[in-house]
């Protein structure tokens, strides 16, 4: 479980490929990972698969997080957001946070605005119901705040979000640009209750 609260950026030190999984390797500037931990590569809950004391760390990643995510359009010195799981002392600054990617939003538009970063991106109708106004939403593993959700006559919906100077300064989203896509992960709590208030068949 994590808290969306960016803990640093690693750099993509290589990448291999091997029957449409693949393997990073990421330094990640934490000396004092351990095995089969787990870390929240932009979002996704990825396994410490080797490691080294200079924090250089092997994550594997399935054809199903492939299919799901914009991992596998990371590039050797691209620089991915490093979040490493919660303990039970932690403070909640972020949400709640799975690291379990429901799928992609794409990068509408970017506006300096007042020393922040105003953004809107596009969600597809599977995740649209799960957000509100002033609800959470992870994007590539960042804990942030919805200050707009407008339904598109598609189905699908744009949504708006505030960027202060900290988070613009300390996450990879400084290296997004309009029509790239975003991890999605919607607030957990809003799937569980749209389960238990669906009827049974």
């Amino acid at each position: 479980m994590f808290s969306g609260i960016i803990e640093g950026l690693g750099t993509v030190e290589a990448i291999a490929e091997s029957a449409g999984s693949i393997t990073l390797d990421i330094s990640t500037g934490f000396s004092d990972l351990t095995l089969g931990e787990s870390v929240a590569i932009n979002g996704i809950c990825l396994t410490v698969v080797t490691f080294d004391e200079k924090g250089r760390a092997q994550f594997y990643a399935s054809l199903e997080t492939l299919k799901r995510t914009n991992l596998g359009g990371l590039r050797i010195g691209a620089k991915a957001n490093l979040e490493r799981a919660v303990s039970m002392a932690t403070r909640l600054s972020g949400h709640l946070v799975q690291g379990h990617v429901d799928g992609l939003a794409r990068m509408e538009s970017i506006v300096q605005e007042a020393g922040a970063y105003r953004i809107e991106l596009i969600l597809p109708k599977s995740l649209a119901r799960y957000c509100v106004e002033k609800g959470s939403i992870a994007l590539d593993g960042i804990s942030l705040t919805l200050n707009q959700v407008d339904d598109l006559p598609s189905g699908d919906c744009r949504i708006g979000l505030t960027i202060i100077p900290h988070t613009w300064a300390n996450t990879n989203l400084q290296t997004r640009h309009v029509g790239d896509f975003l991890n999605v992960e919607t607030d957990v709590m809003a799937k569980y209750v749209e389960r238990l208030c669906t009827p049974s068949l």
